[in-house]
């Protein structure tokens, strides 16, 4: 066989970290394209009907629900100060989730950040209030919008990542791109909910027990999207790197001290992103994403 390897389209020889090379890359079909542009819809769609589900309950009934307080005002603060926790833990969510996908693959981490953003929707529809168990409901309360938070940060990148490597090389930025129809649908959907349950139900009934039913009904997309991502096959681009060894990939350093298979070839390292780079692009993704949560929470 030969060292080096070409790629499909052109039939010149191929270097590690080429991004134009796919040496030895597996096949995938349109339908595992189509299979993967679901999985990535359903997440994404997912990740912003949680969070505009969670907003809306925040200043439509938590502050009555979770908080205890003779201000009303400062009720809705603290209500508000739990949604805001989740957008706290997304960055770290996807730091530690975006390294875990170089290591072990996109399908196993998008597996894991839905089952955690999903899950902990669900059981949010399921917490006892303050006038049950005082405190402990709004420290619960906290900590599932943590772990939702924390998934949810590479939830939409991670699908991005997952549909471009699976894209043919000049459409990756327009397959990549059909994961944003998951953000509306979210939105949209989320509040459809919330509207219809102002319609059908009184304030009352909304307080006492109505409030739960969005929450736990998110579990129906949830279990769906699992279904769906674990009939996924791995990213071609991933299954093709040179450091990738029986689905994960090795580093230099186990290379040097003899802890990788026999199989690991010596790999090209990825350039290091500056910290200009990643400042920049947080801050862009900051201006949309924020200015768009806080213009649909008010209103």
């Amino acid at each position: 066989m030969s060292s080096t390897p070409t790629t499909a389209s052109e039939g010149r020889p191929s270097t590690p970290g080429d991004p134009t090379a796919s040496p030895a890359q597996p096949v995938r079909s349109v339908g595992d394209l189509v299979r993967a542009a679901v999985s990535g819809w359903l997440g994404t769609a997912l990740e912003f009907m949680d969070f505009q589900l969670y907003s809306l309950a925040a200043a439509l009934v938590f502050s009555q629900v979770f908080f205890a307080s003779s201000d009303p005002g400062m009720a809705v603060i603290g209500a508000m100060a739990t949604y805001g926790v989740g957008y706290v833990a997304r960055p770290v969510g996807a730091w530690y989730f975006g390294r875990m996908g170089d290591r072990i693959g996109r399908k196993k981490v998008l597996f894991y950040t839905i089952v955690l953003m999903g899950t902990a929707t669900t059981l949010i529809g399921v917490l006892p209030t303050y006038s049950q168990v005082g405190l402990l409901a709004p420290a619960l309360l906290v900590l599932l919008r943590l772990l939702q938070g924390f998934g949810a940060g590479a939830e939409i990148s991670g699908a991005g990542v997952m549909l471009s490597e699976y894209a043919p090389v000049k459409r990756r930025g327009l397959v990549a791109s059909l994961v944003a129809l998951g953000t509306n649908c979210g939105t949209l959907f989320a509040s459809a909910i919330w509207a219809v349950l102002l319609v059908v139900v009184t304030e009352q009934q909304l307080l006492d027990w109505a409030w739960r039913i969005p929450f736990i009904a998110s579990a129906l997309v949830m279990v769906f999207a699992v279904w769906v991502r674990l009939n996924l096959k791995e990213s071609p681009v991933f299954e093709a790197r040179d450091d990738v060894v029986d689905g994960e990939a090795v580093g230099h350093e186990e290379i040097a001290a003899g802890e990788a298979p026999s199989e690991a070839a010596e790999f090209k390292q990825a350039p290091s992103l500056t910290v200009k780079s990643v400042a920049v692009a947080f801050l862009l993704r900051f201006g949309q994403a924020g200015n768009s949560g806080m213009i649909q929470t008010y209103l």
